[in-house]
């Protein structure tokens, strides 16, 4: 059987031409805040479809280096900080037909983006409904021993049990006894840029992908274009065809979020084999 560069790659089943792929890579790369699936169609000169496709790949390249990733330790110190993002409901034009958007029944789908960053170090983030339910995500991915630093919010009481906890009010002040959680801040920051001015608009469904993309280029900002090139394509070239952009456009798609241990995500569907054909090969999910 015949194998070419991209076989068990994330580009696999893909019939582009190599350098193409190589090409998305260094235009993804280069720039600062996001590169939505519009933008990169026109450079690439394909169709959106492709575009969109190829840039969740390269998301899900750029999302396997934090798989397992633990931070802190005994001395260290992590920033713990929650912000909602998503959901942007289009008001009604006139007054008398627009909803109560306070009221739970008409909800806009906003997500709560938990993430965890390191003075110095990497940021790990995931998406929940509320602060609340990311208290099992915070304790499995902090060290024991880390000095924790946290704002206000009631929802981080229980991580005063496991962790030595500093919190801050921002109503007295930003930063305050060396405690302040503006490193997780600058992430937020940075991820708000590329919705408002990239995207204008993420699914929830897809949110997580997004953020672990904007916490990457967070984390390796100082890189040289050549070093986050050279990065990227080899974690490409370890990780094995998606599971769930396999086919995304037949229709075999997978549900991606949220992306991790604590939810359950569906296999693509097998598609239905002829006499003497080769069982196919199925991949669980990557993230």
């Amino acid at each position: 059987m015949f194998a070419s560069s991209r076989s068990c790659t994330l580009f696999a089943f893909h019939k582009l031409p190599l350098h193409t792929y190589l090409a998305a890579v260094v235009i993804f790369v280069n720039v600062v805040k996001g590169k939505s699936a519009l933008a990169l169609s026109r450079d690439l000169g394909v169709q959106y479809k492709t575009a969109m496709v190829l840039a969740h790949r390269i998301r899900e390249a750029m999302g396997a280096e934090l798989r397992g990733v633990t931070l802190g330790g005994e001395g260290h110190t992590v920033k713990v900080d929650g912000c909602y993002v998503g959901g942007h409901v289009r008001p009604e034009n006139k007054k008398a037909d627009r909803k109560d958007r306070r009221l739970s029944a008409n909800q806009n789908g906003k997500r709560r983006v938990v993430a965890i960053r390191e003075r110095d170090g990497r940021t790990v983030m995931q998406v929940f409904e509320s602060e609340a339910a990311s208290i099992g995500f915070i304790k499995a991915r902090i060290e024991r021993g880390t000095i924790l630093q946290a704002d206000e919010p009631s929802a981080w009481n229980p991580l005063h049990a496991t962790f030595e906890t500093k919190r801050i009010s921002y109503q007295e002040a930003y930063s305050l006894d060396d405690a302040c959680t503006n490193d997780a801040e600058s992430f937020f920051s940075r991820l708000r840029r590329a919705e408002i001015g990239h995207h204008h608009h993420i699914s929830g469904t897809y949110f997580a992908r997004y953020a672990c993309e904007a916490s990457i280029r967070e984390d390796y900002r100082w890189e040289s274009n050549g070093e986050q090139f050279r990065r990227v394509v080899t974690l490409v070239t370890k990780n094995g065809p998606s599971a769930e952009f396999c086919g995304y456009w037949q229709r075999n798609r997978v549900v991606p979020w949220p992306p991790n241990r604590y939810a359950t995500a569906r296999r693509r569907p097998t598609r239905p084999r002829l006499a003497g054909q080769p069982a196919e090969r199925s991949f669980p999910p990557r993230w």
